[in-house]
């Protein structure tokens, strides 16, 4: 995945995450943060980095299929 490593868009995702995480964290250690709370930032978590997944798998591919086409031609 060498194609990947200068896609800003990647890696603002990353960061977001990494952002999202770190709340979580300071939720944890904050005793009047609520369960519900920290469960709704999980799920945001979580939608998040199923969306880098998905990011990450689509580029693969039209990688790949690119890669295909120029060996073809």
């Amino acid at each position: 995945m060498s194609h990947l490593h200068q896609d800003k868009k990647i890696f603002n995702r990353i960061k977001r995450i990494q952002g999202q995480v770190a709340s979580v964290e300071k939720s944890l250690l904050t005793p009047e943060s609520s369960c519900l709370d920290v469960l709704q930032q999980v799920a945001a978590i979580k939608g998040a980095v199923n969306g880098l997944m998905q990011q990450l798998l689509e580029q693969q591919r039209w990688s790949h299929m690119f890669e295909q086409l120029k060996a073809y031609l």
